[in-house]
């Protein structure tokens, strides 16, 4: 016969396996309970994304982007210069780069221009990429060629300039106005623009470098005038690692041209 003592041990044994076994189905429950809360927290983010993805800001269902400007920038606009005349109006000595804060490589490039040159390699709507066009005296003309897209072109120079609101991934090879990515800022009522993919140009007409690695970002805004008339103003913003310190910073001003027959394009100079 069993001793008392070997059918104890036998019994707390099994009372040892009964609980492992309850505690193992426990942590089993626990652990897929822990599942479904997940699969239904993941389900709810999605649909919160979904959500969010289908609607603009302040809630309403997303629109194109024509129709969700909160400002109208199309329309012709004329250059206003009340600022850096000599730099804008005029084409500067060479060697003049003030507040341009240009890196060693960048001033030594700036030295060496050659404008000549640079009408006989064609290349002379180097100071007309989109790092500098919204800088040349010029008329614009801004209009919607889709629900998606924005065109902007200038007389001076005969540029013209694509403001893409849908994703896109930029063409092969660079262009004088690079690649532009638009979006509304809606609660600041601007219009915000990162253009890359650029050929290498001049901030300045007499030189001043930016090179392909440039990115530029530029904001644009509607200021009242008096009782009727409006202004655009647009901020421009380019980073180059290359032959730039820091962000070269600009501002530049115009107003509303009524008068269509004032348009007059002519082709890109190396000086003027």
């Amino acid at each position: 016969m069993r001793s008392a003592f070997a059918i104890r041990l036998r019994r707390d044994s099994l009372r040892l396996a009964c609980r492992a076994e309850a505690h193992a189905s426990a942590s089993a429950r626990v652990s897929e309970g822990w599942k479904i809360f997940l699969v239904v927290l993941a389900g709810v983010v999605a649909l919160h994304t979904l959500r969010a993805n289908a609607q603009g800001r302040g809630g309403s269902p997303l629109k194109p982007a024509s129709q969700a400007a909160p400002i109208d920038i199309t329309g012709n606009w004329v250059s206003y210069v009340t600022e850096d005349w000599r730099f804008r109006m005029i084409t500067p000595p060479k060697g003049d780069y003030t507040r341009v804060p240009l890196t060693p490589e960048g001033r030594k490039l700036a030295d060496s221009w050659n404008p000549a040159a640079d009408e006989a390699a064609g290349q002379q709507c180097k100071a007309y990429g989109a790092a500098a066009i919204m800088r040349v005296p010029a008329r614009f003309r801004v209009a919607w060629s889709d629900e998606q897209t924005l065109r902007v072109e200038s007389d001076a120079g005969m540029q013209t300039r694509i403001f893409r609101f849908a994703p896109s991934s930029p063409p092969r090879g660079r262009t004088w106005q690079g690649h532009s990515i638009a979006n509304w800022d809606t609660p600041a009522r601007k219009l915000v623009v990162t253009t890359t993919n650029l050929r290498a140009g001049y901030l300045r007409r007499n030189g001043v470098p930016y090179s392909t690695d440039a990115r530029v970002t530029e904001y644009f805004v509607i200021a009242p005038v008096g009782q009727n008339d409006q202004a655009l103003i647009v901020t421009t913003i380019v980073e180059d690692p290359r032959y730039l310190q820091r962000p070269f910073v600009v501002s530049s001003h115009f107003k509303r041209d009524t008068d269509p027959s004032r348009w007059s394009p002519a082709p890109c100079v190396a000086t003027w």
